[in-house]
């Protein structure tokens, strides 16, 4: 009888033990082990339409950024190829090593579809761009329309890490603090991270996304 009560105690601080690894692993947040770098003015430009003012397409107001862009703009620059955007281009952290990690709250109001609303920028050609996060009719995508990340992110605001690590060329997206994707990297020699709207094949007249909370974190 003894002997049984042992085993029924070992069991179940092996048990208590095991759960706790557990939960540790699953609560880790994916900023653990990473430092939050300096982001003000100084480290990022808008993108917007050549021929508009910032002010008529971005917005910043009581910590809340909000971008916004019709697909009858027009590009960033004048003899531009490339669709309509307004982008907050974080170019005081570019980079061609290390691993680095993009975290933001984000917002994209219902009738937004067609659309980039962050990007990890930068790879080898064919290629311009290592990592875009979309929205099509509410769902969140890996570049195109049919990889799904996570459905009905309309009208609330949800957490978006991304962490780029260039040596291993490997990518990993978490939404609300939760790992939910994992890509391969594009090359490039030198990358940086965007958020905003940039519009797509598909687009909607009019698109747009609302970010708070950006920090730029590097693991060192």
């Amino acid at each position: 009888m003894a002997t049984c009560r042992v085993i029924i105690l070992f069991f179940s601080a092996f048990f208590l033990l095991y759960t706790s690894q557990l939960a540790i692993v699953y609560s880790a947040d994916p900023t653990d082990g990473f430092v939050e770098l300096p982001f003000n003015k100084s480290f990022y430009h808008i993108q917007k339409p050549y021929d508009l003012p910032v002010d008529q397409r971005y917005s910043f107001v009581d910590g809340v950024r909000k971008l916004w862009v019709y697909s009858t703009d027009n590009p960033l620059s004048r003899n531009s190829p490339t669709m309509p955007r307004t982008e907050i281009m974080i170019q005081g952290y570019i980079y061609s090593s290390g691993v680095w990690q993009f975290e933001g709250y984000g917002f994209v109001p219902n009738g937004t579809s067609g659309v980039c609303i962050m990007q990890v920028f930068g790879a080898s050609l064919p290629h311009n761009t290592t990592l875009m996060l979309r929205v099509y009719n509410g769902s969140l995508t890996y570049f195109e329309q049919a990889n799904v990340l996570v459905h009905n992110i309309y009208d609330r605001w949800f957490r978006v890490n991304v962490i780029h690590e260039v040596a291993a060329s490997k990518l990993k997206v978490y939404i609300d603090g939760v790992f939910i994707f994992e890509a391969a990297g594009r090359g490039g020699n030198s990358h940086y991270f965007k958020c905003g709207v940039y519009s797509q094949v598909g687009d909607t007249y009019y698109m747009e996304s609302r970010w708070k909370g950006i920090k730029v974190l590097k693991q060192m």
